[in-house]
């Protein structure tokens, strides 16, 4: 494999053509009151897994449209005092797994809350969160899943339950709720950014090779699984293109990017034909906060920076949770 995208110069100062529905703002600000009429009732229920260096927590607490979500909330052993708290979103087809997978961020001191993926986690890892709400016929996978009518689009359903679980983990008594942050890897990382522009109060961002971003670009430029989902239904679907992107334009990472309100590390590799990099350099340069940086590693496909990616995690995310708590409520 080698680069193929824009050259890093052009891709530095690219931006995408995805056009902002002019209803973008009223349209998640009515998803997000109609999933809070619904009560939180975030569950906490101590889990027994083995292990003597964190406690675990088996979580249930209501997504979109009062729907249980599942998820695991992790923490230092011992834990007595708030903690700041590091939110995760999953990768495509995955779910939040066994609770020995997810050690990393209460190793360094945080609380540590991993959402399940309604619907995936039968892909790398498992899920215990089904999808009650259909749709129209759909390409297999999940990006076509209601995909001619934002109400109905699948991912209106997942980001709800993103921004629901922020206000989960905010909710438990030894989390420091002025002190969140949120990261995900490839769709993980694109929730991280909807959350980043529908969420206020956090205090970092660090989506890893996001996926979700300028539709208009990435469902043209690479071949490989998901974006060619949407590919796939649109060569039996003809005739739908504009309205199927006039959809996608409601979840294009692009658009809340430009409402983040909190300081930001990305992360790209140049060889990525999953996510590529203009995609990727397509949310950073909306990006709104003006504290934002992004790693790029040069030879590296979807993979991106992978461990060396979360060793710049662990020397970035620390000191933003922190000492960058000032000024939020």
């Amino acid at each position: 494999m080698s680069q193929f995208d824009l050259p890093l110069d052009q891709l530095r100062a690219y931006r995408s053509v995805s056009e902002e529905p002019e209803d973008f703002d009223a349209f998640w600000t009515k998803t997000l009151d109609e999933a809070r009429d619904h009560e939180l009732g975030a569950r906490f229920d101590p889990v027994a897994t083995g292990l003597t260096t964190v406690e675990v927590y088996d979580v249930t607490f209501a997504g979109f449209g009062g729907h249980p979500v599942k998820g695991w909330f992790v923490l230092p052993a011992g834990t007595r005092e708030p903690l700041p708290v590091i939110v995760e979103f999953l990768g495509y087809g995955g779910g939040r797994g066994l609770p020995h997978s997810h050690l990393l961020w209460a190793s360094a001191g945080f609380a540590h809350f991993v959402m399940d993926t309604r619907g995936q986690g039968s892909g790398w890892a498992t899920g215990d969160t089904p999808d009650p709400v259909g749709s129209a016929p759909a390409y297999p996978g999940f990006m076509t899943r209601g995909v001619e009518d934002p109400y109905a689009y699948y991912y209106r359903r997942l980001f709800t339950d993103a921004v629901r679980a922020v206000e989960a983990a905010r909710s438990h008594p030894l989390v420091d709720a002025a002190r969140t942050a949120v990261t995900g890897v490839s769709q993980g990382g694109g929730i991280t950014l909807a959350v980043a522009g529908l969420v206020r109060g956090l205090v970092a961002v660090a989506p890893d090779v996001p996926f979700l971003c300028d539709f208009p670009r990435a469902t043209t430029i690479t071949d490989r699984q998901p974006y060619r989902e949407i590919g796939s239904y649109l060569k039996t679907h003809r005739g739908r293109t504009e309205q199927v992107r006039r959809t996608l334009a409601y979840f294009d990472g692009v658009h809340f990017a430009a409402r983040a309100t909190a300081p930001a590390l990305f992360s790209t590799g140049l060889e990525d034909l999953t996510c590529p990099p203009s995609t990727v350099f397509a949310a950073f340069n909306a990006y709104a906060h003006e504290e934002k940086g992004i790693e790029v590693y040069d030879f590296n496909d979807h993979e991106g920076g992978a461990t060396f990616q979360q060793a710049a995690q662990l020397r970035w995310l620390p000191r933003k949770l922190r000492v960058g708590a000032l000024g939020h409520g």
